[in-house]
C-alpha cells in the first residue's frame, strides 16, 4: 500500500510557524530541515514532502514574512491625522523589525545561500508596498504631503529599514532614549521634507 500523502494545509502552516520561530530564537545556524520538523512535530521526509527541499522553505518563509508584516501595519488606524498616521506606521515598521531580525534578514538581506529570490520573491513585498503607498497618497491628498506617493512612500520605506539595520547593530546610540530620538529625529525630518514644495516653499495651513 501506497504512503498518505502527509502534504496537509495544517501541516503546512505549522511547519512555516515552526519555521519562523525557530528563525526568531535559534536564527540562521540552526534553520535545518530536521530542526524545523523538530520544532513542528512532525518528520524531516514530511519537511521535504511539503517544500521539496531546505531553499523551498527558505521560500514560504521568505513569503509568510511578507504577509506577517502587512498584517502588522494593517493594525495602523487611519484617523483625522494623516502625517500622525505615517508616523505610526514607521513604529510599527520598525517594531516588527526589532522583533523580528533574522525573519527581516532573510525578507531584505538573504543570508541563505541557496535561496536566490526570483520575479515571484521580488514582487512579495507588493501588498506591503501599495499599503505604505495608499497611507502615503491619503497624506498627500488632505496636503499634508507633496509629490509623487510612490517615490514618498519608498522614500519612508528605505528610512526605516536603514535606521532599523543601524538601530540591530548598535549604530544609533547606548540607551534605549538616545535611539528613540534619533528615530523621532529622522521620521520627523523626512516627512518635513516630504511636506516642501520645491520652489514654492511649503505647503499653505
Amino acid at each position: 500500500m501506497p504512503r498518505a500523502k502527509q502534504r496537509t494545509p495544517e501541516l503546512r502552516e505549522r511547519v512555516l510557524d515552526a519555521a519562523v520561530g525557530l528563525l526568531a530564537n535559534e536564527g540562521v545556524a540552526a534553520f535545518t530541515a530536521r530542526n524545523v520538523a523538530r520544532e513542528a512535530g512532525t518528520s524531516t521526509p514530511a519537511i521535504y514532502e511539503l517544500f521539496g527541499d531546505k531553499a523551498g522553505l527558505v521560500r514560504e518563509v521568505f513569503f509568510a514574512g511578507f504577509r506577517l508584516l502587512r498584517a502588522r501595519l494593517g493594525e495602523v488606524p487611519e484617523t483625522a491625522d494623516p502625517r500622525a498616521d505615517l508616523e505610526r506606521l514607521a513604529e510599527v515598521y520598525r517594531a516588527f523589525l526589532r522583533e523580528n531580525p533574522v525573519l527581516a534578514a532573510v525578507m531584505f538581506s538573504r543570508p541563505f545561500a541557496d535561496f536566490d529570490p526570483g520575479p515571484a520573491e521580488i514582487e512579495a513585498g507588493g501588498s506591503v508596498r501599495a499599503f505604505v503607498v495608499a497611507r502615503v497618497r491619503r497624506a498627500a491628498e488632505a496636503g499634508v504631503l507633496a509629490g509623487d506617493p510612490v517615490d514618498a512612500a519608498h522614500v519612508l520605506v528605505a528610512l526605516v529599514q536603514g535606521m532599523a539595520a543601524a538601530e540591530l547593530t548598535h549604530r544609533l546610540g547606548t540607551s534605549e532614549e538616545s535611539v528613540d530620538r534619533r528615530w523621532a529625529l529622522a521620521v520627523r525630518a523626512v516627512l518635513d521634507g516630504l511636506a516642501s514644495r520645491p520652489g514654492n516653499g511649503p505647503p499653505p495651513g
